[in-house]
């Protein structure tokens, strides 16, 4: 069944959505499509922050670092991840931000994938 099966490149399919891969934000009867998980391939310029804290969030999230020194910001405590490999995992509640020490590649990975929410 090859209508089931998608090929792609994270690099090339990521910009088209923000960065994300799979989700709910996928067209329905695109493999892509989950209201389960949602995956992210996160390409982030030296510098580059989150313009604002999520608060309120209502997945889970596990972010893994695959290149460069990236920080993740949760109340009380920050997180850097410098080696590839190197993994966060937060629950639902849990405010963040995050900014890239270096130019950093980070996959993310969120559940559920929860249609209409979305932090600017």
């Amino acid at each position: 069944m090859t209508e089931n099966v998608y090929v792609g490149n994270a690099g090339v399919d990521a910009p088209g959505d923000r960065g994300w891969l799979l989700g709910h934000f996928k067209p329905v009867g695109d493999v892509r499509h989950s209201e389960d998980v949602e995956i992210k391939w996160g390409v982030h310029p030296r510098g580059d922050e989150r313009a604002e804290w999520v608060r309120g969030e209502k997945r889970t999230a596990l972010l893994v670092l695959i290149s460069g020194r990236f920080r993740v910001e949760l109340p009380g405590r920050s997180v850097v991840l410098a080696e590839r490999g190197d993994y966060v995992v937060w629950g639902q509640g849990v405010d963040h931000s995050w900014y890239a020490e270096e130019e950093s590649v980070v996959l993310t990975v969120r559940w559920p994938s929860v249609a209409g929410y979305a932090v600017a």
